[in-house]
């Protein structure tokens, strides 16, 4: 069975590392980045014809797995 983790990879060789959708140079953050701005998901595969509805998918919760995994340390400060 497919996960969203099969659609997204790491490659120090493409786009610096960052993640991408598989077999593409589009960073995940460009997919989220636009739906941010507005974007829909026709709008995407309109613009980036080298992805499918199932890559923004995997893009989403690609994201969301790595804000649940996010460290937060508060400091206080001297005010």
């Amino acid at each position: 069975m497919e996960t969203h983790h099969d659609r997204i990879e790491k490659k120090p060789d493409v786009m610096l590392g960052k993640p991408v959708i598989k077999g593409t140079r589009i960073p995940v953050e460009l997919v989220i980045r636009k739906l941010g701005e507005g974007a829909s998901i026709p709008d995407l595969l309109d613009a980036y014809p080298n992805i499918v509805e199932k890559d923004i998918h995997a893009a989403l919760l690609y994201t969301a797995d790595y804000l649940r995994n996010e460290t937060f340390i508060y400091l206080e400060t001297g005010t």
